[in-house]
């Protein structure tokens, strides 16, 4: 399974990859949102784990418009945020799921493997 990563903290994409390759997925990160949507025609993730706060672009807006696209729409997207209202922001976009930072690795893995599980539900 394909993750693309979206976050403008270089740390961040380091770390959530380690993790995510370790458990076997394969891990595309990008820290501009700018790029999200040509990525993802080109890659065609299985998942798109996003932040809400981009220099330049909204995670939440970049959600609606990948879930707009007939291309993108059936790929889950997470967003991931350290606002504490980050679940709402996530169901008001459009996305299957949030994580509210700073989160826990089992969190983590859990809420990308039940969003997977939807997608091929």
């Amino acid at each position: 399974m394909k993750i693309l990563v979206v976050d403008d903290k270089p740390d961040i994409l380091d770390v959530l990859r380690l993790i995510l390759e370790m458990e076997g997925y394969d891990v595309l990160t990008e820290s501009s949102g700018a790029k999200v949507l040509p990525l993802m025609h080109a890659e065609q993730p299985d998942l798109l784990l996003l932040d809400v706060w981009l220099p330049g672009c909204d995670g939440r807006n970049l959600c609606r418009q990948i879930k707009q696209q007939e291309s993108l729409r059936h790929i889950p997207v997470l967003l991931m945020s350290a606002h504490r209202d980050v679940q709402q922001m996530a169901a008001q976009a459009g996305a299957v799921g949030s994580l509210q930072k700073p989160f826990q690795m089992s969190t983590l893995l859990s809420t990308i493997a039940s969003a997977l599980e939807q997608r091929l539900c």
